[in-house]
């Protein structure tokens, strides 16, 4: 009797084991609300130089937790020291994960500056289209130099593309020959999903055909029926599948999920970067 009360006792604390594993790993795979996402500085440029630290207030208010910035007239730190500008948005509950920056041009010091503060990445924000595809491998090249001074520094490199990227040049893609033609151990890529889908190339394949080589992505949508280059919208009033995509990029190996707007109709630009924030933070990815 003692020798079956003690298989019993083992089969059902087995049982229960199991269960709670596979809760666990319920719980690990369910979809769970975006809690923390970004914003590319760039959607206030025209309100960020006026007065850096009130805008930036206002951008913690609104629920965002990481800052993508862009290199204008007062720098990356928008006239703050590195240390001072992480202190200040760090007291508003917000990190500074990454930065667009001209790469051609001191670059050694702005890798410095950016790892002595804990960023994770310096972004080169556009190349422009190019005469050949030997252009893009030279531009490959430079990704690369610039990714080894990033690795140096530990933090990393990346690249942001347009809808040029995307236009087949001499039988091939451009995005593709970077992409293959860059070091996956210090080159990383930014998706901007706006500019893959105004580019004419589809996001769920270039998320599953290039895995983690993303690892940031620019969520903008793209207003409904419209053929413009430059026709970005509040999220969720466009045409682009967000609800879908971002749990795809996230299964894919997309880290940081940053909002960027260019465009405003009938809105400011903080109107539309609050608004952009309400949206993603109904999202289940």
């Amino acid at each position: 009797m003692a020798s079956y009360s003690r298989r019993g006792f083992l089969q059902a604390t087995g049982l229960f084991a199991a269960g709670s594993l596979l809760s666990k790993n319920m719980l690990a795979s369910s979809p769970a609300k975006l809690k923390e996402f970004g914003l590319q500085l760039y959607t206030l440029r025209d309100d960020l130089p006026k007065d850096p630290k009130a805008v930036l207030k206002q951008v913690a208010s609104y629920g965002y937790k990481q800052l993508e910035s862009f290199e204008g007239g007062q720098g990356m730190f928008w006239g703050m020291s590195p240390a001072e500008f992480k202190t200040y948005v760090g007291d508003l509950g917000m990190k500074i994960i990454s930065s667009h920056c001209d790469i051609n041009k001191d670059f050694e010091k702005k890798a410095a500056d950016a790892a002595s503060i804990g960023m994770k990445y310096l972004i080169c924000p556009w190349v422009g289209p190019q005469k050949s595809i030997d252009d893009f491998k030279k531009i490959a090249d430079t990704f690369n130099e610039r990714g080894e001074v990033c690795k140096k520094n530990g933090i990393r490199f990346a690249y942001h593309n347009h809808g040029y990227s995307f236009q087949t040049l001499e039988g091939q893609i451009p995005q593709d020959v970077m992409m293959d033609h860059t070091n996956p151990d210090t080159v990383d890529f930014e998706m901007d999903m706006y500019w893959v889908v105004n580019g004419g190339a589809d996001i769920d394949a270039y998320l599953k055909k290039y895995g983690k080589r993303f690892r940031l992505c620019h969520v903008k949508d793209r207003t409904k029926g419209s053929k413009e280059a430059d026709a970005s919208c509040i999220l969720g009033q466009g045409d682009i599948d967000y609800p879908s995509i971002l749990k795809l990029a996230k299964k894919s190996g997309v880290q940081y999920f940053i909002v960027e707007q260019e465009k405003y109709d009938n809105s400011t630009p903080l109107e539309s970067a609050k608004a952009d924030a309400a949206y993603l933070k109904t999202l289940d990815i």
